[in-house]
């Protein structure tokens, strides 16, 4: 099912002069005086569009810090009047969009606990029929692209048509390096699909350690997303949520000073007609390709029929070991990325057993 959305461009609902949209404040508004050294310290870096702070947090367990909520409203209210700067916040309820609203918040996103229930994102998107307001929405917390694309429709479906995505990972099963895994195909397939819709990169959840910042904000901007959103605390030692993914507004300034922002494109002829030469040789090797796998699901297509004409089973676990084994190997030793091959096997096997379940079920249903 495709999806098309009415999408207002960035650039019409904030000037951002060419560059990537800068979204950047603390996890969490703790105190008056925490929000204030914070937030002008960031906006006297210069680096940020839009300032950004957790007024309400759902946690994974009770007990731990949840939030100031509308007491925190005031405190951003005095920060966006002092700095200028637009006003970001986390909402989940119609409760929290009456007063954001009351507070004059600029901007809303919806969080990833929030994005994966339908039913919460409906209650939303009814709140804010015949409001002019931006929403971001966050990937939902497992790799459901459907449920990230039927979140922003439901919003469309109010009207809103200022509307952004924000990846920010997902979650693992176990420990890796990262916090939340990227999952990069996800948020480029939400691109191909949605190529109008504005996508921001969320590092400081999907690193979780602000070690990892630097190069997952470089792999954002690398990809030619439309802007980030970065977690910044006057004091991160003393931070109480998230402490270990958030940097200072100084250190956040360095860091971003230090990457590159490159073009999307060119306009050089000789760049255009070497590239364009490159892909024409790409298009053959694929071509070729895909060639090669016909040949191999005919193969498999007799394979089945031996089996089904000998009463053999479909699926052998030893032989599919002994596949995953060696073309793992035989990759490693071409250079070629060891989950690119285990991903390449495992589609193939999967399209294998297909076939073959295909050819024996034509039999037994003649």
């Amino acid at each position: 099912m495709s999806a098309t959305l009415d999408i207002v461009p960035l650039q019409d609902w904030i000037n951002t002069n060419g560059k990537p949209l800068m979204i950047a404040g603390p996890c969490s508004a703790e105190t008056e005086e925490q929000v204030w050294d914070t937030v002008t310290q960031i906006a006297k870096e210069g680096y940020a569009h839009v300032i950004r702070a957790g007024v309400w947090k759902p946690r994974t367990r009770p007990g731990s810090f949840e939030g100031m909520g509308e007491a925190a409203l005031p405190w951003l209210a005095a920060a966006k009047k002092e700095t200028g700067l637009p006003l970001a916040i986390e909402v989940a309820s119609p409760e929290h969009i009456e007063l954001a609203l009351k507070y004059n918040v600029d901007i809303l996103w919806i969080g990833a606990r929030t994005t994966v229930n339908p039913f919460n994102v409906q209650d939303i998107a009814d709140a804010l029929k015949g409001v002019d307001i931006p929403v971001l929405v966050k990937n939902p917390v497992n790799p459901d692209l459907a449920l990230w694309i039927g979140a922003l429709e439901r919003l469309q479906n109010s009207g809103l048509k200022k509307l952004a995505a924000i990846h920010r990972g997902f979650s693992n099963m176990q420990e890796t390096k990262y916090r939340n895994s990227p999952m990069w195909q996800v948020a480029l397939e939400l691109k191909r699909q949605l190529p109008n819709l504005p996508i921001i990169g969320d590092p400081s959840h999907m690193a979780g350690k602000r070690q990892y910042l630097a190069e997952l904000t470089q792999r954002f901007l690398d990809l030619n997303y439309d802007g980030l959103i970065i977690e910044s605390h006057r004091n991160p030692a003393e931070a109480w949520s998230d402490a270990s993914q958030q940097l200072t507004p100084a250190a956040l300034g360095e860091m971003l000073r230090s990457l590159q922002v490159r073009q999307s494109d060119v306009s050089d002829s000789e760049y255009h007609s070497h590239m364009d030469e490159l892909r024409a040789k790409v298009d053959n090797i694929d071509r070729e390709l895909l060639e090669v796998l016909a040949t191999r699901m005919a193969i498999v297509e007799k394979m089945g029929e031996y089996k089904r004409d000998n009463g053999v089973t479909i699926f052998q676990i030893d032989r599919w070991k002994q596949v995953h084994a060696s073309r793992a190997e035989m990759g490693k030793k071409l250079g070629l990325y060891t989950d690119l091959v285990e991903d390449l096997y495992r589609l193939i096997h999967e399209a294998s057993i297909r076939k073959q379940t295909e050819v024996i079920n034509s039999v037994s249903q003649a």
